[in-house]
């Protein structure tokens, strides 16, 4: 990953942040951009200095962190359920599919929520603290802002059964990808907005393998180049990565769109998003326009992270993230 961060200066990915568009929303479901004002004032820079550096160490993080974000939102909305390990009475979220093998970024999490504990013990959730991670991924890498719907209390509980036929996978077509989202209550455009966090980041050679070797809606280039390090035999290089935006790896910005344009989705699931379907047309204003595809993927992010809070006495403040509390 040295290799390919090193062709990227980090000062002008983060100069890209001086051209987006910043939205906030005050109120949602008992949520607010401002709940920790009072209990926590120091919890923005606390949690933006460790995510700044665990990015600037290794740029792929930063994907791992978002996509952190979406796994958890995804299972009974966004509780911090996707962090809690394997315990006696419980099979954790994260070692079930596609969790299992593909999820990280836990142990920035940790780090992040002993500093927060430090300078406000006992106030802000797990859940709270995956969805600003995940915000300050983005702004790092060049992407929008936004103002965070805060507020959510953490799960006591995860539900693997939910997370293996919730979350969508890499072999999704239009059609599954449109039932689950909609699941959530996200609908096409959301669905196309929020695929556009595969500008960034890198996929497993058994994630794509099927793709560069049986389908035709495929860049021939793309598909000998990713050939080369992902052979055809199940089994074979399975955990080789590969970007998923070959073009700015490491940036976030509307590059994804353009590729699947040309036919250079890596995943079969990104490329269903063109491919002849209700979504094409979304696609192409992307592609031509990022401040639309910024634009609605805020929307969809701030949505997404309001569906179903676990607010109230339903859950904890957990102190550590990966395990609940005891019970006293």
């Amino acid at each position: 990953m040295r290799s390919m961060a090193s062709s990227y200066s980090f000062m002008a990915m983060v100069t890209l942040s001086f051209l987006i568009v910043h939205v906030d929303v005050v109120k949602s479901d008992g949520l607010s951009t401002t709940y920790y004002a009072s209990s926590c004032p120091r919890l923005f820079p606390t949690v933006k200095s460790i995510v700044e550096s665990a990015i600037k160490k290794e740029a792929r993080m930063g994907a791992s962190l978002l996509r952190l974000f979406f796994h958890d939102c995804f299972v009974n909305g966004c509780d911090g359920s996707v962090l809690l390990d394997d315990a006696p009475n419980f099979i954790g979220e994260k070692n079930v599919p596609p969790n299992k093998n593909s999820s990280r970024g836990f142990e920035v999490i940790d780090e992040v929520k002993s500093a927060v504990e430090k300078v406000c013990p006992g106030t802000v959730s797990c859940a709270d603290i995956v969805a600003t991670v995940a915000r300050d991924s983005v702004v790092m890498l060049g992407g929008p802002s936004w103002g965070i719907q805060l507020g959510r209390k953490d799960a006591r509980a995860t539900n693997p059964v939910v997370t293996n036929v919730s979350i969508p996978t890499a072999r999704a077509n239009l059609k599954e990808l449109i039932l689950r989202f909609s699941g959530i209550a996200l609908n096409k455009r959301d669905l196309v907005a929020l695929s556009g966090a595969h500008t960034l980041g890198q996929a497993q050679c058994h994630n794509f393998r099927k793709r560069i070797y049986n389908e035709t809606n495929i860049d021939t280039d793309l598909a000998q180049q990713r050939r080369s390090k992902c052979p055809k035999a199940k089994g074979s290089g399975d955990h080789h990565l590969a970007p998923i935006d070959a073009q700015t790896p490491i940036v976030f910005d509307n590059s994804y769109y353009k590729n699947l344009v040309q036919k250079k989705g890596l995943l079969h699931s990104d490329q269903q998003l063109f491919s002849g379907g209700k979504t094409d047309s979304i696609v192409r204003e992307y592609s031509e326009h990022q401040e639309s595809f910024f634009n609605d993927f805020v929307s969809a992010m701030i949505k997404m992270g309001t569906i179903n809070p676990l607010i109230g006495p339903a859950g904890e403040i957990r102190l550590n993230c990966r395990r609940i509390n005891p019970i006293v």
